[in-house]
């Protein structure tokens, strides 16, 4: 079962000053300037928060096809995981882009001074859901406020269920722990449980033989972004075209995986975590497309990636209401930069693989 859920867990600093001795990666500080196809070629390293899956596949479509070699870029995915923190790693220059969960991230990394930029935001949807039985009153998400029990992960609980209870009437007597086991929520048609959307569903129909009622946060007004790509501040600052190399490139393997020939990204992730399945990664591709989760929102006419500072700015106010930090305590206009996105790249070839689908 996936439990790649945005997580809100501060950046440790006794970590980042270890880690920050340590040399940096490889490509330094000579970048070459050119477009695609150049004869220069920059190592990068990129670390995803969780093990290989669907909602990593734009970045494995981009590495099986040659999109990152085409923009000079040698690139080394390196999967999280239960036991693997790679978010320390980007401050301290042992990795150079990192895919994170979620804009509460990016507030924690500004409010700790650890200086990393979002430059892209492939997910205009966070996947973060409630999962509800069907035939029990729920397909209403005005109605999950009644419900007796919720399973919610710790984490969890200081994060979007703080937002729940500020903003659609949530309590706290309701709250159960989840611990990412699927019996307790199978056992008891009048729960709800949190849920990864382009997941949980998948294991619930597996493991309980039914189609999940599913509401996702973001249709109801929790509006950050999600699969967010993070540089350094330096990197972005000195090294602009390296960044826009690497955000072009993803953003066109991000078209070819949901709208091309996914196989071959399909099978190089399956190669990096075999617990999934090609059942599994398809399925959770079906769920990304109907549920809007990356295209959907300004990338339908900006392109996927695209981010907004206005939406930027009216999540962190919602979330000094919902009381995770105090009004004025950062600038949310710095946590993003809006150089590399918003400039409707890729929107051509989506255009020509749904044609060619057609």
């Amino acid at each position: 079962m996936s439990a790649w859920f945005s997580l809100h867990v501060p950046p440790s600093a006794c970590l980042l000053i270890a880690l920050a001795t340590l040399p940096p990666t490889a490509w330094g500080a000579d970048v070459d300037r050119a477009g695609p196809g150049h004869a220069h070629v920059d190592r990068i390293v990129f670390a995803t928060n969780w093990k290989a899956q669907a909602a990593h596949g734009g970045f494995y479509q981009a590495l099986v096809e040659g999109t990152y070699a085409r923009y000079g870029l040698d690139v080394t995915i390196r999967q999280g995981g239960p036991q693997v923190n790679n978010r320390p790693l980007l401050p301290a220059g042992r990795i150079d882009f990192l895919m994170t969960g979620n804009l509460l991230h990016s507030f924690d990394n500004l409010k700790n001074g650890v200086p990393t930029v979002a430059v892209a935001a492939i997910f205009q949807k966070d996947p973060q859901a409630l999962i509800a039985h069907p035939g029990q009153g729920y397909e209403r998400f005005e109605r999950l406020k009644d419900a007796p029990v919720v399973l919610v992960a710790k984490d969890a609980q200081f994060t979007w269920w703080q937002w729940l209870k500020a903003n659609q009437g949530f309590r706290d007597e309701q709250l159960r722990p989840y611990n990412f086991n699927l019996g307790p929520f199978l056992a008891n048609p009048r729960a709800l449980q949190q849920g990864y959307a382009i997941a949980e569903p998948i294991y619930v129909k597996q493991q309980g033989g039914f189609e999940p009622v599913v509401h996702l946060l973001a249709d109801h007004g929790f509006d950050t972004y999600s699969t967010l790509i993070e540089a350094r501040a330096q990197t972005v600052r000195d090294h602009p075209e390296l960044v826009r190399r690497f955000v072009d490139a993803s953003i066109l393997g991000w078209y070819g995986y949901l709208y091309g020939d996914r196989r071959a990204a399909n099978a190089a992730m399956l190669r990096d975590n075999p617990e999934m399945s090609e059942a599994e990664l398809e399925a959770s591709v079906a769920l990304m497309r109907s549920q809007g989760i990356v295209d959907s929102s300004d990338a339908l006419r900006l392109g996927i990636g695209a981010m907004d500072p206005a939406r930027i700015r009216h999540f962190f106010q919602s979330m000094v209401q919902a009381g995770l930090y105090r009004a004025g305590e950062i600038d949310p206009g710095q946590v993003a930069s809006m150089q590399f996105v918003n400039k409707g790249v890729g929107l051509d070839l989506k255009r020509r693989l749904q044609a060619a689908a057609n």
